[in-house]
């Protein structure tokens, strides 16, 4: 337990420093959010608590302060008009993307500095840390998008969804 706490404080502290750039225009729960809607596309306030596992209330007042700062946009869903569909931002989007940019390098550079052959052994215990909590890893379009993996990852074929991520 002592080295994966170890391994979490590096991890905290590559996030910290690439959302230094930002950190006057987002915090680190609300870069989150954004994440969350790149690699969700638009989705309704309830969807987007839900995968932020925080109530609709927190999850609106999050998205109020980002749409302020022009990085999320919403519009009324085309087929009801009672709900509203949060999406990201041309600037949201440069933001995450320049955020994230930051990170996958930062962390390319610490495992360039592990032994090659640990790192196959690092990439496969990290999925199956993923795949524990419940978190998907991205299909090979949304890798593109998002530019987070070094590797292409698993065969698509057999990769598993987290719980609720079915169809996408």
């Amino acid at each position: 337990m002592t080295a994966l706490l170890t391994a979490s404080r590096v991890l905290v502290g590559v996030s910290a420093r690439s959302l230094s750039e930002a950190e006057d225009t987002v915090t680190v729960t609300q870069f989150r959010t954004l994440v969350v809607l790149e690699s969700n596309g638009e989705i309704n306030l309830s969807g987007l608590a839900e995968k932020l596992g925080v109530n609709a209330s927190t999850a609106l007042r999050m998205t109020d302060r980002l749409h302020a700062a022009d990085l999320v946009t919403r519009r009324d869903h085309p087929e009801t008009r009672r709900e509203v569909l949060l999406g990201l931002s041309p600037a949201g989007r440069r933001l995450v993307r320049r955020v994230t940019a930051r990170r996958r390098a930062e962390l390319a550079r610490v495992v360039d500095a592990m032994p090659a052959a640990r790192r196959a052994e690092l990439l496969a215990a990290l999925r199956a840390f993923a795949e524990a909590a419940g978190e998907a890893e991205p299909l090979p379009e949304e890798v593109s998008t998002l530019a987070w993996y070094v590797d292409t990852g698993p065969d698509p074929a057999t990769r598993k969804q987290a719980p609720g991520q079915a169809g996408r």
